[in-house]
This record gives structure tokens, C-alpha cells and sequence, in this order.
């Protein structure tokens, strides 16, 4: 079994990010990068399926520039035996597709080094910095593979997979054959922390570095040229004002109290 993660390195998002006023983009500076939550769950996810008796092995990939490699070491620590990063600056700027079709194209170039198809391309079901939630399933139309979002657990029957997916309503579960395209929700468990062993271990790991040309990808169909997705301006929320508290004793009081702040205000 061979198995796909894709993650993405994004500012923590432990920490509030303010716009600078200067650029009008995110102010990041300072802030530590770290793997996408939805991109942990995957790989989590991938790490106990086949801790289920199933024999592989889980490759890793991410889009970023040298940084990123801090994230894939991390991915090696708790699981994945491979890892790869795509740096070229005819990257920059890709939207959902530019990246989708990138990672398409490693995702072929690298089952072709090692002999094989992946089995599994697992990826977050969207990430906390741009929350699009469509690289997953473009890079699935990309490498003609089923689909199936919101994954919160998976097992193999007769050369398939069940896969329960989580919808608003509950639960499906879904039959897929292989290879398919999974996005992971977040599941009822917390990815692992790597041990100090691990870590040491992920250290003498080799990543490997892929262009575009390594990958064989187009211009045309990547970067800030290509993108279909233009932002125009980035704004923050406008913040909450103060509510109004009411401090009466008596229930009944508090009660039309409330009721008459509501109808002068016009929200009744």
C-alpha cells in the first residue's frame, strides 16, 4: 500500500494574525509556521490504517520554498518515510488549481521513480490560512482518481475501501475503489507527538527538492499567471461591540428588561 500525504506549511493559527497597514497583507513576522491541523489528521489518519496490519509505506509533500522543510521532518517523525518539497518560483502565486496541477504532476513523477501508483492521496479537507477547500478535490480531477471529502475514518474489504464520511446531517459510509483522493476531517482522535527518537531519526532523513521542471509542469497552468483567483484586497472583521449587560435581580424584570432593549433596537 502506498500512500499520498500532501500537507501545507501555514502560520499557527494559535496566534492572531493582523493585517499590515503598510501592504495589506497578513502580518506573519514572527510567527512560527507549522503543518496544517487538517493535513495532521491526515497523516494521522494514514499512520493508524496501516498500523491496522496493512504493509506500506507514507510518502509526504508539501509546496513552499526551503522553510518548508521543517514541516516535512516534522511529517517523518510521526509516520511518513518519505517526504518531498516543490520549490520553483514559477509556484508563486498558484491559486487552488495552479496548485492542484503541481501536485498532480509530482504525484505521477514520484509513482513513476518508485514503480507504482499511489494507492491513497490523502489531503486536509481545506487549510486555515485560505480555508478554500478545493485543492483536494481538483488534484483528484487532475490525476483521475476517485474522491471522497470529510474523511474521519477508513478500513479495507475485499481490495476496497469503507470510508466513513461526515456530512452535516451524520454519517455516510462509502465504498471506493483504489486509487482514490481522500480529504480528512478531523477525526475523534489527535495526531501523535513525535518522540525525541523520532525526531532524531527525521533529522538524518533525506528530502528530496522537485521543480517544475523535474515535475514536468507548464506555465501556463501554475503561478500567478495562471491562477483563475485573483484577491483584490484583503480586509479584517469588523470587531464586536461591547454588549449590554443587565444587572436586575428579579428574573421577570431582566426579562422585560431584555425585551425592551431588543424592540428599541428593531431585532424583534
Amino acid at each position: 500500500m502506498k500512500i499520498m500525504v500532501c500537507i501545507k506549511q501555514v502560520p499557527d493559527d494559535s496566534v492572531k494574525i493582523e493585517l499590515d497597514e503598510s501592504t495589506g497583507k497578513p502580518s506573519v513576522e514572527g510567527v512560527e509556521p507549522i503543518v496544517n491541523a487538517f493535513d495532521t489528521y491526515a497523516l494521522e489518519m494514514a499512520a493508524r490504517f496501516l498500523e491496522t496490519g496493512i504493509e506500506g509505506e507514507i510518502t509526504t509533500i508539501t509546496m513552499g520554498d526551503e522553510n518548508s522543510k521543517s514541516s516535512i521532518k516534522n511529517c517523518l517523525a510521526v509516520g511518513a518515510s518519505h517526504g518531498y518539497v516543490l520549490h520553483d518560483d514559477l509556484f508563486e502565486g498558484s491559486d487552488a488549481q495552479g496548485t492542484a496541477y503541481a501536485l498532480g504532476c509530482a504525484v505521477r513523477k514520484i509513482a513513476r521513480d518508485e514503480g507504482g501508483d499511489f494507492d491513497i492521496v490523502f489531503c486536509g479537507i481545506e487549510t486555515s490560512d485560505e480555508t478554500s477547500g478545493q485543492t483536494g478535490p481538483m488534484l483528484a480531477e487532475s490525476l483521475g482518481y476517485s474522491l471522497v471529502t470529510n474523511v474521519i475514518a477508513l478500513e479495507k474489504k475485499d481490495g476496497v475501501l469503507h470510508v466513513k464520511q461526515e456530512t452535516e446531517d451524520g454519517y455516510n459510509i462509502v465504498e471506493t475503489p483504489m486509487p482514490c483522493v481522500l480529504t480528512a476531517a478531523r477525526p475523534n482522535y489527535d495526531p501523535r507527538y513525535p518522540t525525541i527518537k523520532s525526531k532524531m531519526a527525521a533529522r538524518k532523513m533525506p528530502i528530496g527538492e522537485l521543480s517544475a521542471a523535474d515535475i514536468g509542469a507548464r506555465s501556463d497552468k501554475t503561478g500567478e499567471s495562471a491562477s483563475l483567483v485573483k484577491t483584490i484586497e484583503l480586509a479584517a472583521p469588523p470587531k464586536r461591540k461591547a454588549g449590554i449587560k443587565i444587572n436586575e435581580e428579579d428574573i421577570e424584570e431582566a426579562s422585560l428588561k431584555a425585551f425592551s432593549i431588543m424592540t428599541d433596537a428593531n431585532v424583534l
